[in-house]
């Protein structure tokens, strides 16, 4: 649900005021495709690390370039998203 809003949020960002401001984004795919497919990939909580580790990067004197999203999420959330339990001693 959380990850539905956020995309929700970028989706209007994209229809309403990107228009407005201009493509003006140093990377490809641009800022608000990466932030969409990190949502999708990795889920509310990374996907929101890695838009906003992206927009972070994003400044006039960065060079840009092509810039996907990873396939595997960042290591600090590979923790909470891991589906394997603790081993039981017996």
């Amino acid at each position: 649900m959380v990850k539905a809003l956020l995309m929700a949020l970028v989706r209007g960002y994209r229809f309403f005021l990107s228009p407005w401001l201009g493509s003006a984004c140093r990377f490809e795919p641009t800022c608000s495709a990466y932030s969409l497919k990190a949502l999708e990939q990795h889920g509310a909580a990374a996907g929101t690390y890695l838009t906003l580790r992206r927009l972070v990067r994003c400044h006039p004197w960065c060079d840009g370039g092509h810039d996907p999203v990873p396939d595997k999420a960042p290591k600090l959330f590979t923790g909470l998203t891991s589906s394997s339990s603790p081993k039981k001693s017996s």
